[in-house]
């Protein structure tokens, strides 16, 4: 049974429907933090051309692939088939087996000037592979279509929160977000027990603004009664969500629904999958504390003050700890 995502028209953004998107959108987002969004502007395109380049690397020798991975404390990289352990972010030694999955990943494409020590990190250190033609082109290309979306996205969201619409602006400017394509290979023999495309968790950041096809063993959410609903949308339209820096920013009107990437039936076990994810986190520095008219007396803030650099940290570790475990 699909979940209930609402569609979400973000042209409505500029216009005399506004106000009623910001009401839809906070609803959305206070009720399972998943939203099917169009009219965002990006070329169909170049969505077809990011899923042809990255099944083409995927298709890659892995002894190719392999002087990509993630090593030596760089964050982005290639991630080797059954490496990850999604859902020891949220608790600790609870994968009972790893993610049936490989990925690829980068960070900004642009270097702002001044970084800072704990910027350094996530800007001007992508590894690139030479084949196939064109990759480097595209990704930067979708990687700048898809930091305009994000941005829309941020406005959007502080008009349901009300607040201006700038007030992400200037926290969003020198974000370390990721750029991830995650390809599911077929599964030939019946995965362990437990075992699925990708673990059930909830994402780190902001939003995260997703493109995937619409073959079976896709994503799921995890509804209120805890039943695994699928989510599916078309190729041209973005499956976006909240992650759990939002959740808290907003000190828990908005979710970080627990989601996951299910296995195909066995009939259709011999089919690939791939999405493409843009992961957004805001500034490394960013303070995040409960945001105007999200709390009050009868609603203190519920989380400590932390900055967005450090949170995605604290993350990243459970799921690096969790590989290195694996």
């Amino acid at each position: 049974m699909a979940a209930r995502v609402p569609l979400i028209d973000l042209s409505r953004r500029i216009g005399p429907d506004r106000a009623a998107l910001a009401a839809e959108l906070d609803a959305a987002c206070r009720d399972i933090g998943f939203l099917l969004v169009t009219g965002h502007g990006v070329p169909p395109d170049l969505i077809r051309r990011m899923h042809a380049v990255s099944t083409a690397f995927f298709r890659l020798p892995e002894s190719e692939k392999r002087h990509l991975q993630v090593a030596n404390g760089r964050i982005h990289g290639w991630t080797g088939p059954r490496q990850s352990y999604l859902a020891d972010t949220l608790a600790p030694g609870s994968a009972r087996a790893p993610d049936w999955k490989e990925g690829f990943s980068v960070g900004p494409v642009e270097t702002p000037p001044d970084l800072t020590a704990r910027e350094i990190p996530y800007f001007g250190r992508n590894l690139w592979p030479i084949r196939p033609d064109g990759f480097v082109e595209i990704w930067e290309d979708y990687f700048r279509e898809m930091e305009r979306l994000a941005s829309e996205l941020m406005a959007a969201f502080a008009l349901a929160l009300g607040l201006a619409e700038d007030y992400f602006a200037g926290r969003i400017d020198r974000h370390i977000t990721g750029l991830s394509a995650q390809y599911y290979p077929p599964q030939p023999a019946a995965p362990l027990p437990g075992q699925v495309r990708a673990g059930a968790h909830t994402d780190f950041g902001s939003l995260t603004i997703l493109s995937t096809g619409d073959d079976p063993g896709g994503l799921q959410v995890r509804d209120h009664d805890g039943t695994w609903r699928d989510v599916q949308a078309a190729p041209d339209v973005f499956v976006v969500n909240i992650g759990d820096l939002m959740a808290q920013w907003t000190n828990d009107r908005w979710v970080s629904t627990l989601h996951r990437v299910a296995n195909p039936p066995r009939e259709r076990a011999h089919l690939p999958r791939q999405s493409i994810a843009f992961f957004h986190q805001p500034n490394w520095h960013t303070l995040v504390e409960c945001l105007p008219g999200c709390g009050g007396a009868d609603n203190p803030p519920r989380h400590a003050p932390i900055t967005s650099g450090a949170h995605f940290e604290r993350k990243l570790a459970l799921l690096r700890g969790a590989e290195a475990a694996g």
